[in-house]
């Protein structure tokens, strides 16, 4: 039986140093997987609740070495098991997974966002960003955590009015996610210039 799991997952902490604060960042993997019975439930059930470790990875290996899964429950396996990967800091080995998805699944948006997230890990800043394009292009279904990993890598590339632009966009998706309300609360410190200029633009013209 093909059953779904959309949830998020978070990958270790980076420190983004602006000006003279540190902030801890989690870029955040919004994820679509499936399975298709036996130990490929299993394996998301193990992503599902955030499970990390050798015998959850095994799992899901097990899964993909022995069952025969259609191409849709074969790439969101080899998903759960990058995340699994991803949330233990093995980057480079989630990346490995999450393009192993996207070769059986060109279409599957969040495979690229958890790649994003993988390649901000590895400080592929310019790719990270591009991953998260082919995502939202392609109709990502939590967009937000999308938006929130684009900022991440836009900050890392030193374009914090691009960041701040996602930030923003990912706090309207979801107006109680405390994780982006946090990132605009900083900015009104780090990137005050920024938070201004956005504030100026917004204000309607003056009636003649």
């Amino acid at each position: 039986m093909r059953r779904g799991w959309i949830g998020a997952v978070a990958a270790a902490a980076f420190a983004w140093a602006s000006g003279a604060s540190a902030q801890p960042i989690q870029p955040q993997g919004a994820i679509t997987t499936f399975a298709g019975g036996g130990m490929a439930d299993a394996c998301a059930d193990a992503a599902a609740r955030g499970e990390t470790g050798v015998h959850a990875e095994q799992v899901c290996a097990q899964a993909l070495d022995t069952q025969a899964l259609l191409p849709l429950d074969r790439a969101g396996t080899m998903v759960n098991l990058g995340i699994i990967r991803l949330r233990s800091g093995r980057y480079a080995e989630a990346d490995t997974d999450f393009s192993m998805a996207i070769r059986f699944m060109p279409d599957l948006a969040e495979a690229y966002v958890n790649r994003g997230a993988a390649r901000i890990g590895m400080r592929q800043f310019k790719a990270a960003v591009d991953d998260v394009d082919k995502a939202l292009s392609l109709g990502v279904k939590e967009p937000q955590k999308a938006y929130y990993d684009r900022g991440l890598a836009y900050e890392w590339l030193d374009n914090p009015k691009a960041a701040y632009a996602d930030y923003k966009k990912a706090l309207e998706i979801s107006p109680a996610w405390d994780l982006a309300r946090e990132q605009m609360y900083r900015f009104k410190f780090t990137h005050s210039e920024v938070v201004e200029a956005d504030a100026a633009a917004a204000k309607p013209e003056p009636k003649p």
